[in-house]
């Protein structure tokens, strides 16, 4: 294959595909060290479809996170819609493919344009994009007031935080595992559809514990932009804990524990509190899920196993001694040190 591909002229080269593989690769690199590391243990055109699966979910994130405001930021969920719409609509109708460059063409910033035409949607399904998309649209919330005028905290309860995390991330573990599946479809046969069912319903607890060690890690990033992801019904359970006396009271505690008050103080030793009670929640998900791993294509097994214990590494660190060792902070998050990260990759991938 490789002499084959140095008998290619230059001529003959895509220029837009390999300029959206560098795109996909440096997003990749600067936006997860943890995927990043785990990308290179994936073989072949697995790794690319994955590098691009996850610069289209970067591109579209950033899409909403970056609006000016809430009204363009529902206006890039809207064209986030229609760009599936037409995706899918070009396979029963090629006239529409046409049509499908012109709309990203013209609704997308130039630098997001190749995330989203590479996007192998022939063989991805529709159902978890669309989930993806409302995930996205629940962010846009927190930038909205409520009828009384109130800041809005759109994750009440543990029901709304796991909605949340199924759409951002169990969606995108989902799409993993159809990529794998269709990479190594004779490894991928001597499953039953119920098996492979199994393995994607895992796959989405799986994604579900690593948004939850991604909420635990990122509170204070979070709170810098007036988010909070950690349930308004958690920080009610802590209230009760808070004891006033009647000199020297702390106002904003007495009023008790709720997410304006985590934005005011993110460091509050009751955050901490929760932030460990979410790694449990991240923890007991990631038992429940991790077993499935096994049951992959050979192909994809140790670097699937690489790629989900490199970013619950960053749970365990989280954990140690209430997050207070083991790692290291950059732009406000917390990092495994790059040989600690090399040897959770090194034990995953040595298990075979």
């Amino acid at each position: 294959m490789l002499v084959r591909a140095l008998l290619v002229p230059a001529a003959a080269y895509d220029e837009d595909q390999i300029l959206g593989l560098i795109q996909a690769a440096l997003r990749l690199q600067s936006k997860s060290r943890s995927f990043f590391l785990a990308s290179g243990t994936f073989p072949g055109r697995l790794r690319i479809d994955l590098t691009i699966l996850y610069s289209f979910c970067r591109v579209a994130d950033d899409l909403v996170d970056t609006a000016k405001t809430p009204e363009e930021a529902r206006e890039s969920i809207r064209k986030l819609n229609d760009f599936v719409d037409l995706s899918y609509q070009r396979m029963t109708r090629p006239a529409k493919i046409a049509a499908l460059q012109e709309f990203i063409e013209a609704s997308f910033p130039f630098n997001a344009q190749l995330a989203l035409l590479q996007l192998p949607t022939h063989y991805l399904p529709q159902a978890p994009l669309r989930d993806l998309i409302k995930g996205l649209e629940s962010d846009i919330k927190f930038s909205e007031t409520t009828k009384s005028g109130t800041a809005n905290f759109p994750i009440a309860t543990e029901a709304d935080l796991d909605t949340y995390a199924l759409r951002v991330a169990g969606t995108v573990a989902e799409l993993c595992l159809v990529l794998v599946f269709h990479h190594y479809p004779s490894s991928s046969s001597a499953a039953s559809a119920a098996a492979k069912e199994c393995i994607l319903k895992a796959g989405r607890t799986m994604g579900l514990a690593l948004q939850c060690v991604n909420i635990s890690r990122d509170i204070a990033v979070d709170a810098g932009l007036k988010r909070v992801y950690l349930p308004s019904e958690w920080l009610a359970d802590e209230e009760d804990a808070v004891e006033v006396e009647d000199k020297g009271i702390d106002k904003d505690k007495s009023k008790g524990f709720t997410p304006d008050a985590v934005i005011r103080d993110p460091a509050d030793a009751r955050v901490e509190k929760l932030r460990q009670r979410m790694l449990a929640k991240a923890f007991q998900a990631y038992e429940e899920a991790k077993g499935a791993i096994e049951e992959l294509p050979v192909e994809a097994r140790a670097p699937m196993r690489v790629a989900v214990e490199s970013y619950m590494e960053i749970g365990r660190v989280l954990r140690k001694d209430g997050g207070k060792k083991g790692y290291k902070v950059k732009a406000g998050r917390a990092t495994v040190p790059r040989g600690r990260r090399f040897w959770v990759a090194w034990r995953a991938l040595s298990r075979g």
